[in-house]
């Protein structure tokens, strides 16, 4: 096969090559296209652009395929612990039972956050969104690790990354629990990473803290599925903001605000919102099921389909079985969480969404559950953010140990051509 695309404009043509991945995907490399050609590519969004040749993720959105360096989602999501993933994802291969432990280990180190940050966490006041609190936060630890990561020393390097893991987890609950009005608390050191997460975010002041495998167990999963997405938007701006060479705390502050955003991380925010909003109109699953499909309404179904899944989002069939076991095991009786099920029992059955492959995708079913566990709806995002912070490190540490150039994307220009400055008094 010919390794290269051919480009022809007016009189002149030239060879652009071909680079093949992996997985059998071609892209054109227009690295060369401005030196050579003077000109530019316009794809706003970077939809057909891509930004890096990277060896994380793999994801297949037509035939609904989700990989973390070659291990499908599924196996990692039935049979891994979520510090597992995390290793897997930042440093390339699964652990041994020793570099394991020792990774824990070191994280739990690096598990204690200077009291002051409390100071800062305090002055924000009860309305902050929690994910402005925690990008916040995560910004100010450069402020008490305000040396730079050599990132030719692993010692470093490796450093940074389990700093960062001890650390998120305490601000991720501190975070939760201002909102909750509750006691700052930090974890146990006897209890693993998963574990440590849900005693430091769902222990009460007043008695003793009991472990919930079911709940552990689907947050263990969650935070997997969450793990990284190939170049979404957050991780590509934790990539673009890492290539000035600006530090890991700094990138993944960064990516935090990216993520924030309702048509990225805030989507399972949006869905307990509409479901909400169907509760408090009656509940009329029927009613809002037409309105959905009746395009000269503004109406859209929140958590069904997926801009880059063309199939089913592989992540929503794990996590399906996952709500099903935490909604069982808890018993909650919550009419917001009923109507989440009948939505979902119509959608699967009702050939308009069949037939154009909307079906629910892993933030219908993982708002489902953080509002099962008792997290607020305005926190869902910080737990996205828990999740995706090992991809966030692993697309930073890849990119860094590259040597990438610094990113800068190009435009053309549509403004007002030159014209001469008019003094104040003559406009």
């Amino acid at each position: 096969m010919n390794k290269a695309a051919s480009l022809r404009f007016g009189e002149k043509s030239i060879e652009l090559p071909l680079i093949e991945g992996s997985e059998n995907e071609l892209g054109i490399n227009i690295k060369d296209l401005r030196a050579k050609t003077g000109l530019i590519t316009v794809d706003p969004g970077y939809k057909n652009t891509g930004s890096c040749e990277s060896a994380i993720t793999f994801l297949d959105g037509e035939k609904g395929i989700l990989r973390y360096r070659g291990y499908d989602i599924e196996s990692l999501a039935q049979d891994a612990d979520f510090l597992e993933v995390a290793y897997l994802l930042i440093f390339g291969e699964l652990p041994t039972k020793e570099q394991l432990e020792k990774f824990l280990n070191d994280i739990k180190e690096e598990s204690l956050v200077n009291e002051d940050l409390k100071k800062i966490l305090e002055s924000f006041p009860s309305t902050a969104h929690p994910m402005g609190v925690l990008s916040s936060l995560t910004s100010a630890l450069t402020s008490f690790n305000p040396s730079s990561v050599n990132v030719d020393s692993e010692e470093e390097m490796y450093k940074a990354i389990v700093r960062i893991m001890g650390k998120l987890p305490v601000l991720v609950a501190w975070v939760f629990r201002k909102k909750e009005g509750l006691p700052l608390k930090y974890g146990d050191y006897s209890l693993g990473y998963v574990e440590n997460i849900a005693r430091m975010m769902f222990r009460k002041p007043n008695k003793e803290y009991i472990p919930n495998p079911v709940v552990d167990a689907a947050l263990n999963k969650l935070l997997i599925l969450h793990a990284d997405h190939e170049q979404n938007c957050s991780t590509s701006t934790v990539r673009i903001v890492g290539s000035s060479h600006a530090g890991l705390f700094a990138s993944i502050s960064a990516g935090i605000s990216a993520l924030w955003g309702p048509l990225h991380g805030g989507a399972n925010q949006a869905v307990v919102e509409m479901l909400e909003a169907i509760r408090e109109d009656g509940g009329d699953i029927k009613h809002y099921m037409q309105r959905a499909k009746d395009k000269s309404d503004p109406f859209r179904l929140m958590g069904f389909g997926h801009r880059v899944y063309k199939n089913f989002d592989p992540r929503a069939r794990i996590i399906k079985k996952a709500a099903d076991e935490v909604l069982n095991d808890l018993g909650i009786d919550d009419p917001v969480l009923e109507i989440a099920k009948k939505l979902e029992e119509e959608a699967l059955r009702d050939p308009y969404f069949v037939d154009r492959k909307l079906y629910p995708n892993v933030d219908f079913y993982s708002g489902i559950i953080y509002r099962a566990m008792g997290i607020s709806t305005e926190t869902f995002t910080v737990m996205f953010a828990l999740g995706r912070l090992p991809g966030w490190i692993a697309q930073w540490r890849e990119m860094r140990l590259n040597k990438e150039p610094i990113g800068r994307p190009r435009q053309i220009y549509v403004g007002e051509n030159h014209r001469p400055f008019v003094p104040i008094n003559r406009r």
